[in-house]
């Protein structure tokens, strides 16, 4: 249902089974998949291009302008998955010329209240970020990432997969897949290992990730002694794979 005090401009591409509340506005170059459900009070601009089974709350600001002073008004995209849900006065903003000029979110991520994703910024699938929780411009966020409320993430910065930011953290070098990080600026608390437990993850898997933490962080080694002494002593899995190869690629320097 659409209703009759929405503001929908020609050209808006709207699915089946979309239900619009009153006094939302959606611009002209706007897909919204089959079965969203956007409320009241709601603005999404384009170009932007979201997926099935979305829920937007309230006073929500979706697709806008971004932030960043360089922007002069060039044609930048946001393109969200399926099955995500925007909670009241979330910020999503599209990208920039400057990197790719599109802003992705996967699916099945839960941004609460007053949440902001900045322009160019990449989401994975199965995130939440937590009240207040805020990622700066042309941040990488993996799957199954959690950020903590009012906690804040650099320009630039990548979460790898499977971590988990404490609340009230700022974040000014990568985290690698699989780590908890807290503090001001965020330190390595050890490994996520109840998330992992619930992801599915087997013991035997859980134990040589924390042996590769344990050489990255504990053992005292420079980062590439430690990704000499993982690929001479651990298993070689695609699980360690993805921490070995995320150490060895930061650009920032990770969090230590």
């Amino acid at each position: 249902m659409i209703h009759e005090q929405a503001i929908i401009e020609a050209g808006a591409q709207i699915g089946n089974n979309v239900t619009i509340g009153p006094w939302t506005f959606i611009s002209k170059d706007v897909v919204i998949g089959d079965n969203c459900n956007i409320s009241s009070h709601v603005v999404i601009n384009g170009p932007t291009k979201i997926g099935k089974g979305n829920r937007i709350f309230q006073f929500a600001s979706i697709g806008e302008d971004c932030q960043d002073l360089k922007y002069a008004g060039e044609v930048t995209e946001l393109v969200i998955g399926d099955n995500n849900t925007f909670r009241e006065c979330c910020t999503i903003h599209r990208g920039t010329i400057q990197d790719k000029g599109i802003t992705s979110i996967g699916s099945n991520n839960l941004f609460m209240a007053y949440t902001h994703v900045a322009h160019d910024c990449v989401v994975g699938d199965h995130c939440i970020m937590a009240n207040n929780a805020s990622i700066a411009g042309h941040v990488h966020v993996g799957d199954h990432v959690i950020l903590g409320g009012m906690s804040g993430v650099h320009q630039f910065c990548h979460i790898g997969a499977h971590s988990f930011i404490a609340a009230n953290s700022l974040v000014l070098k990568d985290v690698p897949p699989y780590i908890m990080a807290a503090g001001d600026s965020a330190k390595p608390y050890g490994l996520n290992s109840e998330g992992l437990k619930r992801r599915g993850f087997s013991t035997e898997v859980i134990s040589s990730i924390k042996k590769a933490y344990r050489m990255v962080y504990r053992q005292g080694l420079t980062i590439d002694a430690a990704l000499d002494k993982m690929k001479s002593e651990l298993t070689d899995s695609k699980d360690l794979q993805l921490f070995a190869s995320f150490v060895k690629s930061s650009s920032r320097g990770i969090i230590r």
